[in-house]
């Protein structure tokens, strides 16, 4: 890897990690936005906020499609330009925000400038790497999005503890860093002089003539799905789970200690991304998404069923878990789709993935019982599993010369 691309890969990862503070910002701060703007009982707030969390993640995952093919023709840099500060103007809109709808409409808009993030992101990286090289750059790549999932709370925390400033005033704070990476990413457009991808031809030329493998990246995606709508219900809620395990001393705020228990576990995140992006290989990464997924089912188990203190351990094993799918997972979609079309094949995947995951706030939202919820995004889990396993036999069964289960490569 070049010292030019790995820098450029940093400068990705950076917009990566903001990507996932605004995603982190609204659980980061709906208790508090629920006894704000609905100041109703504890399971019409966590509905209301649940509503907010749909009109966020909805966008954001059934706009990439559309983001994935303006970044092949516009080019990644100047999309992640546009991502950045569509979510600055947005966030001040948050901020101003005195009601329900006004606050609905922020998130929505919100989301479908984030939703550009995960398409140009993922192809600039992946055309700047090899195939060798790509999975511990993805696995950095995952690691300062955990870093961005873990400071939304971490920053939430911190600031709630001092009491300097309220949940609007934290939409105007992330607002500075992201004025920071927009304008490193515009420096480094005209050091550049063009918006197209100058290290494009880095991995091998071969890859231009892979054929799009059809049936597998479609078998993939749909395993993502799944995966995707327990990822976007843990998240959203991961802060209220928290709070409700009763472990907070009487001397910290609970604004400030939900969002406190919310960062160490998210912190794992950041160990399970480093450890999947230094295994993530060639010839190994289907078994291993396997492997990671049928892991990650039994610490929701032990979600739905810890109290105490064991809530912490619980969520933090999920965490560690979960989270080492995402460089396996995007390793796996470069494999499967040419170069010239990898913006796409990430605009489609993230359109499905976080699509049917902004539906996991709503869902998940209607319902108090921890043990129903998390035992039944464990069984969403065991069915994403399924799905990997099939992958993972059906190209074993192309890589040995057995017929596969349907044709599947085009």
């Amino acid at each position: 890897m070049t010292r030019t691309a790995f820098r450029l890969i940093l400068l990705i990862s950076c917009a990566h990690a903001l990507v996932h503070v605004f995603e982190l910002a609204l659980p980061s701060v709906e208790q508090m936005i629920g006894e704000d703007l609905v100041g109703k009982t504890a399971a019409e707030n966590k509905a209301a906020t649940g509503t907010l969390g749909m009109a966020w993640r909805l966008p954001f995952g059934l706009l990439a499609m559309v983001a994935g093919w303006m970044a092949d023709r516009y080019g990644s840099r100047r999309l992640l330009i546009v991502y950045l500060g569509g979510c600055i103007v947005t966030a001040v809109a948050a901020a101003n925000s005195h009601s329900m709808t006004p606050l609905f409409v922020s998130m929505l808009v919100m989301g479908c400038f984030a939703s550009i993030y995960h398409p140009a992101g993922l192809s600039l990286i992946s055309r700047v790497t090899t195939p060798e090289t790509r999975g511990r750059a993805l696995g950095w790549h995952g690691i300062f999005g955990s870093i961005g999932i873990t400071a939304a709370p971490m920053g939430a925390a911190i600031l709630f503890g001092t009491g300097w400033l309220g949940w609007r005033g934290y939409y105007v704070a992330l607002c500075i860093p992201a004025a920071v990476i927009a304008l490193l990413i515009l420096v480094s457009i005209r050091r550049i002089g063009s918006t197209r991808e100058p290290g494009s031809q880095v991995g091998p030329v071969a890859e231009e003539n892979v054929p799009f493998q059809r049936g597998p990246y479609m078998l993939l995606v749909a395993s993502g799905a799944l995966s995707g709508f327990v990822y976007g219900a843990f998240l959203h809620f991961l802060q209220r789970y928290l709070d409700g395990s009763g472990v907070r001393p009487e001397s910290v705020s609970a604004e400030s200690f939900r969002n406190l228990l919310a960062a160490v576990t998210l912190s794992f995140a950041v160990g399970g991304q480093w450890l999947a992006g230094r295994l993530a290989r060639p010839g190994r990464l289907e078994w291993l998404q396997v492997a990671i997924l049928a892991a990650s089912a039994p610490c929701l188990v032990l979600m739905g069923l810890a109290t105490g203190w064991f809530c912490l351990v619980a969520a933090c094993s999920f965490a560690f878990i979960h989270f080492m799918t995402q460089p396996v997972y995007n390793s796996l979609i470069a494999q499967l789709v040419p170069s010239r079309r990898r913006s796409t094949g990430y605009g489609f995947s993230n359109m499905i993935c976080f699509g049917i995951g902004g539906l996991g706030p709503l869902i998940v939202g209607r319902s108090t019982d921890n043990l129903l919820i998390y035992c039944g995004l464990a069984a969403v889990v065991g069915l994403s599993t399924l799905l990997a396993a099939i992958l993972w036999w059906n190209t074993r069964s192309v890589s040995t010369g057995a017929p596969p289960l349907s044709p599947e490569n085009e």
